[in-house]
């Protein structure tokens, strides 16, 4: 592998409608196909040959199959045969799939080479040199909560690879690492994983194996300085593109409750806004209430301008009261955003116990957590009111038993007590006779 920095992955592309295809990559090296003639052309699975030229020190071939068929058979210039189970591991590296097979091969022997199996008519088989990965740069200011999408493409040094074949063969993933700057709240953070691109035409891919990969990014993690890295995963290779540090500013909306106990009065739910990075007037609001008895309702706050905005709720009973909410804006630099403010939980007690304070923004597992222990609470209480009436069942029966064998005893003393004296009474009428 100390040679694939300046020889890098072949990509031969198997093609039995084009006559004659050449690929260069170092300024001497080439891969030819031969010309085709009326055998190959109608049995073209058989004759899939190309030309491996005398300066190559080491190639990567990656050959797409029909799926589930056995890895293919390289013979070389002089008839001798690779197969997958036969390599020289020294020299040979054999990656193979349910689709593809992606081969390594150090200093290969010059000269007309062919592959057999059922390799696909219409596979290509990409000559790919620095594979490298070119991601859109993230927004000048990006914000906690918020979810992003982002684009990127593989590229073969100048060329954007868009066989849409080569999706099976790698994965594109995305991880956010700690600068471990003491001045940030994310100081001794744990890597984040963000997430995959796809190209599958779903979520907010447009297109369907386009070339271009799609990311949506959940900023739902700690704000602070991240330095954002990409990674190409191949079997036999991985490139890496880290970018510049970024601040991840903190959620520009916070929330706070005034409860109130009077069933016909309303709680005041107050939405405060940092204008430090983003342009308060353009804010609107989407959310959902979830009241203690799992009852939910939606609200949107389309109007309003400056730094708060105040939603009321109707009191409706006691217990844990939970609020999602979504924001929609403009960054002071005029950037479109959506954001997760992180969930809400207030309580509000009973009439004749004291009013606890609410929870205020918490995580979704903080939020669930508090949910929990108040039902763990009174499921505790439940359990402890069972548990003592089972112990109060369990005593009246030890003492109905108690009584039972107190009667068994009795009765049974009562039997052998007149057994005797019949006993008696007729031995004493035998001796008298």
């Amino acid at each position: 592998m100390a040679k694939l920095s300046w020889l890098i992955f072949l990509v031969i592309i198997l093609s039995i409608t084009i006559p004659d295809i050449s690929f260069a990559f170092a300024e001497q090296a080439e891969v030819k196909y031969y010309e085709k003639d009326d055998i190959t052309n109608q049995i073209p699975y058989f004759d899939n040959r190309f030309h491996i030229d005398a300066q190559l020190e080491e190639i990567t071939l990656l050959f797409y199959r029909k799926s589930g068929t056995p890895p293919i058979i390289l013979v070389r210039p002089d008839g001798t045969k690779l197969r997958i189970n036969n390599i020289d591991r020294d020299k040979v590296q054999w990656f193979d799939d349910r689709t593809f097979d992606m081969i390594n091969i150090k200093k290969p022997m010059p000269g007309p080479w062919q592959a057999i199996g059922d390799i696909l008519p219409s596979s290509k088989i990409m000559l790919v040199s620095e594979v490298t990965l070119k991601v859109e740069p993230l927004a000048e200011i990006v914000l906690s909560g918020e979810t992003l999408k982002i684009t990127s493409q593989i590229y073969n040094r100048e060329l954007v690879v868009d066989d849409p074949l080569f999706n099976d063969v790698i994965e594109l993933d995305i991880n956010f690492f700690s600068t471990n700057n003491t001045a940030f709240d994310n100081f001794g953070a744990l890597p984040v994983e963000i997430g995959t691109f796809r190209d599958d035409g779903y979520e907010l891919d447009e297109y369907a194996r386009d070339g271009v990969f799609t990311a949506e990014f959940d900023l739902n993690f700690s704000s602070g300085e991240w330095v954002p890295v990409y990674r190409v995963i191949m079997p036999m290779a991985t490139r890496e593109l880290r970018q510049s540090p970024i601040i991840l500013r903190p959620n520009p909306v916070t929330i706070e409750v005034a409860t109130t106990m009077d069933e016909l009065a309303f709680h005041d739910v107050k939405l405060n806004i940092d204008d430090s990075y983003v342009d308060v007037d353009s804010l609107i609001f989407q959310g959902k209430i979830t009241f203690p008895d799992r009852q939910t309702e939606p609200f949107a706050i389309m109007e309003g301008s400056g730094k708060s905005r105040i939603k009321k709720i109707g009191y409706t009973e006691p217990g844990i009261h939970r609020i999602k909410l979504n924001a929609f804006g403009k960054t002071i630099n005029g950037r479109e955003f959506r954001l997760v403010v992180p969930e809400f939980t207030f309580n509000v007690e009973r009439k004749d116990g004291p009013l606890v304070p609410n929870m205020g923004n918490v995580d979704t597992d903080d939020s669930e957590q508090a949910l929990a222990a108040q039902i763990a609470d009174q499921e505790a209480k439940k359990l402890a009111m069972e548990q003592e009436q089972a112990r109060l069942d369990e005593i009246a029966k030890e003492e109905k038993q108690q009584q039972t064998l107190m009667m068994i005893i009795a009765g049974n003393v009562i039997i052998i007590v007149t057994a005797l004296v019949i006993f008696l009474i007729n031995r004493r009428k035998k001796s008298k006779v």
